[in-house]
């Protein structure tokens, strides 16, 4: 198959980047839809000679994934989220509103060739819900008057203009936040390697080079009690310490930059704002565990933010700070960004690694853990962008100054994304530990034109729920666990008293039903059947046996998954049945005494 000169040169440069060379499969898919629209017979062939593949192990793999597709779209790909942040801003609303202004439903074609629209899941802008993406181009906060806009503007061949910076990043300071990896947001050119050595960048690189041990630099973050950033919250000194010193073989530095948790957007503005800040932590991991190789794994969505960021690796390889020799240490260490291509599951590390090794995002069975046997066999260590973020600043301050920025077990600060039904949606950073109600009352300036709140997802979709009498609570790992809930991934939704619990619950399953690899049966039938029941409950349809039998079903998920995706779809469903169990009741009457999502409309 004949390639433009540029699809070639991408491909020749994919081909040679890696230490497998099934890894660049992903990547050349998706460059390849990219130029041409989809994925023909022709071009899988070709990937499949280049690779050394056959080409059921690149179709294999390309179905898998929900960007590449076999079959041609409309010139401008809508796409639309109705994901819970969303959904409580009317995305089910702009949604319908769409279908009757392109006349063409869900995954269908205008006659034209012109549009192409699709519902889909969580897209990484929830603060600034409404939300859609036109092919890469983010358009947020929607009414439908702006969607009818931008429509008029594309079919007259123009381009509107996108959003360059995620709502939300962008706010007036409150003076209980506490901005340290936030702290370049807004300023200009913060991308910029300039911009940022002029604010303290690659000081912590440059002391962990020349100053410091490998084993110094593990006992610094451990004094900092920094805690993983991506849900788990396990401490991230301590995962470095498990890989083996004595290994023969390389050992691997990935960021988890797959950031797909519903609730959450606050890994992009880190790379879009202040990308060398995320590369100087990569480093500064590889020193301390002695690797020389890292990867940015970033979600397909993300495209302009991967463009971005590949951008600030050639600066930091044009100044010393990546590629041999660094600063004169000796130390060599290589970094390499690669795109997902649209998989809540490969969030998960080693399902992550797997995708990485261009398969399928399944996950692994642990044992082993990836700092044994992790990317290609190797050990691994794998930590998502805020977590390493926030390195530099420990190495630069040090451990026990970080540490002393939070509370006990907690050091540090946290980015936290607040939507929904929130007067002031936005991502704030404050010391871990600050009081979850006041945050919410006077950080995020309360509810929505002064309803009542209702329910908390404090940390991304996956978290049990926490109602309106349960919040007066600090916001660290030890103190959101003891109420019930988790902090996870900082992705936080405000749900008002007008909102149906049971029509929430129904589309919190429907994301994870989706997501499921399908791997394992308790998260595959489980997930599929809790979503059936919850729509048909939602419909009116309910039976007083359902009610318990979705508790059941979902506590029969618990623990009995490959991963934590099962857990992820059964914790909330737990809380709303049994916390909002009246709600479920009084469906059983045939009505709904609350707002359902898609009488939410944004007009203004």
């Amino acid at each position: 198959m004949e390639l433009s000169p540029q699809l070639a040169r991408k491909f020749e440069t994919l081909q040679n980047s890696y230490p497998a060379k099934r890894s660049a499969l992903i990547p050349m898919l998706m460059y390849a839809q990219d130029e041409h629209g989809f994925v023909s017979d022709e071009m899988i062939e070709e990937i499949a000679r280049r690779l050394d593949l056959n080409t059921v192990q690149v179709t294999e793999t390309l179905v898998y994934y929900s960007m590449l597709r076999r079959k041609p779209l409309g010139k401008y790909h809508v796409q639309i989220c109705t994901n819970v942040s969303c959904m409580l801003q009317g995305g089910y609303g702009l949604l319908e509103h769409a279908k009757r202004r392109l006349e063409i439903g869900h995954k269908e074609v205008t006659q034209d060739g012109v549009f192409s629209l699709e519902e889909v899941e969580c897209l990484g802008a929830c603060t600034g819900a409404p939300c859609m993406q036109v092919n890469y181009d983010y358009f947020e906060n929607l009414t439908t008057e702006a969607f009818d806009r931008i429509i008029e503007y594309l079919d007259l061949g123009r381009n509107p203009e996108p959003v360059q910076v995620i709502s939300g990043a962008l706010h007036p300071r409150h003076p209980a936040e506490t901005p340290l990896i936030s702290k370049l947001w807004g300023i200009r050119d913060s991308h910029k390697i300039d911009v940022y050595v002029q604010h303290e960048g690659y000081a912590g690189l440059k002391k962990a080079v020349t100053e410091m041990t490998p084993d110094a630099i593990i006992e610094e973050v451990k004094t900092s009690n920094l805690r993983g950033r991506g849900g788990a919250g396990f401490p991230t000194g301590m995962k470095w310490s498990f890989v083996p010193k004595d290994s023969p073989k390389p050992k691997y530095v990935i960021c988890n930059a797959d950031e797909s948790e519903p609730g959450t957007c606050k890994d992009r503005p880190l790379m879009e704002m202040d990308p060398h800040q995320l590369i100087e932590g990569i480093i500064i991991a590889g020193r301390a565990i002695n690797a020389h190789q890292g990867f940015i794994y970033i979600r397909g969505e993300y495209r302009y933010v991967l463009n971005i960021v590949e951008r600030a690796i050639e600066e930091a390889y044009s100044r010393g700070y990546l590629g041999q020799n660094i600063l004169g240490s000796g130390f060599d260490f290589d970094l390499l960004i690669h795109t997902g291509a649209g998989a809540y599951e490969c969030g998960e590390e080693s399902a992550l690694m797997e995708s990485l090794e261009g398969k399928r995002g399944y996950p692994r069975i642990k044992p082993p853990f990836p700092a044994i046997v992790g990317l290609y066999g190797c050990p691994t260590i794998i930590n998502n962008v805020e977590t390493l973020s926030a390195v530099p600043a420990i190495i630069r301050e040090g451990g026990e100054a970080y540490a002393n920025r939070g509370t006990r077990k907690n050091g540090g600060t946290r980015l936290v994304c607040v939507s929904g039904n929130i007067s002031k949606p936005g991502i704030y950073e404050v010391p871990l530990g600050f009081n979850m109600k006041r945050f919410i009352e006077e950080v995020a300036g309360g509810v929505q034109d002064g309803r009542k709140l209702k329910a908390v997802i404090p940390g991304g979709s996956s978290c049990p729920l926490l109602k309106a009498d349960e919040i007066d609570i600090p916001m660290d790992y030890d103190s959101v666990a003891k109420a019930g809930s988790m902090l996870g991934s900082g992705g936080m939704v405000i749900v008002d008293e007008d909102v149906c619990m049971v029509d929430l619950a129904r589309r919190i399953m429907q994301f994870y039903a989706h997501e499921s690899c399908g791997w394992c049966i308790p998260c595959r039938e489980g997930t599929a059947w809790l979503r059936k029941m919850l729509e048909r409950f939602h419909a009116g349809a309910g039976r007083p046996e359902d009610i318990p039998l979705m508790g059941e079903l979902a506590k029969n998920m618990l623990g009995k998954t490959f991963c934590p995706l099962g857990d992820a779809a059964a914790m909330p469903t737990i809380s709303i049945v049994e916390k909002w169990r009246h709600e479920f009741e009084e469906h059983l009457h045939g009505h709904c005494a609350y707002k359902s999502a898609e009488a939410l409309v944004r007009s203004r």
